[in-house]
């Protein structure tokens, strides 16, 4: 049996699982999964038309998650894996959160955090552009669709 590498693609691959969950349901396609000593310990993808919530992003919804699997409001040993880059509202609650490193896939040009500063937590490490062409396309493709 093949040994499986943790790494940042492996995780990005398990959040684009969920963003594909999310274009099925006609959500936009982002998807998010937080790990915790190499173990996904929640998952999430946008659900606003679903819940009829404009703040059901997937990163809030696998925050929540997650602070109720460890029973904790900080996420300080955590990775936050998201394929497209947060959007103020997500940043702030990343932040909140304390989650120590962010990796996303697509930046978002128009409403990603990253035009308003470093909006994470201070000690923050932010990794950008893994899986970058296949998150980006999976946005496209959704938006073509709908267009």
């Amino acid at each position: 049996m093949p040994l499986i590498e943790y790494n940042d693609e492996y995780f990005m691959r398990q959040a684009l699982n969920e963003a594909q969950l999310a274009f099925d349901e006609g959500e936009v396609p982002v998807g998010c999964v937080i790990v915790c000593d190499n173990t996904v310990i929640s998952r999430g993808h946008n659900m606003t038309e679903m819940l009829k919530d404009s703040t059901s992003h997937a990163e809030i919804i696998a925050i929540t998650s997650a602070e109720e699997y460890l029973q904790s409001k900080y996420l300080k040993d955590c990775t936050l894996y998201v394929t497209v880059e947060p959007c103020v509202m997500c940043a702030g609650a990343i932040y909140w959160a304390q989650i120590p490193r962010i990796v996303f896939g697509a930046k978002d040009e128009k409403r990603g955090a990253s035009l308003y500063g470093h909006l994470y937590h201070p000690a923050a490490k932010v990794t950008s552009g893994i899986m970058q062409e296949e998150c980006s396309k999976m946005m496209k493709d959704f938006f073509k669709n709908k267009r």
